[in-house]
Formats: C-alpha cells, structure tokens, sequence
C-alpha cells in the first residue's frame, strides 16, 4: 500500500478527477493548501501597489491506493496535474510515501481490504 500525495493547481482538480476515475480510483482527500517551489510567486496589485505572495494557493489531494494502483494513479495524477501542451512550472509535485497501515474505522478492517470500496 502506498499513500499518494499531489500538490496541483486549484483549476486542475476536475481534470484530475477525471482521470482518476477513468481507472477507477474515487477515494481522495482534498485539502487547500498555499506554498512556493519553482514558481515563486507571481504579482499582484493590491491597493493601487505591486506585491508579490510568497506563498502561492494549492491543493493537496492525498489517495491511499493498494500497490496494483500505484503506477495508474501516478499517471492520472500527471495526465491531469499538467497545463495543456508542454506544462509549466508550477503544474505540481507527486510523493509516494509507503504506507504502513490503514483501519476502517465503521467495521475495524485493516490493510488493503480497508482501502478497497
């Protein structure tokens, strides 16, 4: 089992749900989250002055998939993450954190089978 963890663009969610559907992968968490890498911010104007956030809004959407899912979720993580055409900085980034344990809380299942609908 492993836990996926995306930071995207806001715009990009839909798209990337899209994608995780079509391999059939519909269990995520979505959080609002703000952060900088490559892109470093961009302008804005405030108040009639320029100001430049250093922290830019994202999305982090964490999956926990069983290991049969992990490549095809990457995949659509990507295919969906990515601006048209060649991509640009700031499309995001993907972990793949290995993941230990997992308990369904509602019937006490644990491991795969607690991922699983």
């Amino acid at each position: 089992m492993k836990l996926i963890v995306a930071i995207i663009r806001p715009e990009r969610l839909e798209a990337i749900q899209v994608a995780l559907n079509s391999i059939d992968v519909y269990l995520m968490t979505v959080s609002e989250v703000r952060g900088c890498g490559r892109q470093r911010g961009h302008t804005e104007v405030y108040r009639g002055s320029e100001i430049q956030p250093r922290l830019i809004p994202k999305l982090k959407v964490e999956i926990a998939v069983t290991d049969p899912f992990v490549e095809a979720t990457i995949e659509a993580l990507v295919h969906g993450s990515r601006t048209p055409e060649t991509g640009k900085i700031g499309d995001g980034k993907i972990f793949v954190i290995p993941l230990e344990d997992c308990v369904r809380i509602r019937t006490g299942e644990r491991g795969a089978t607690a991922i699983g609908p």
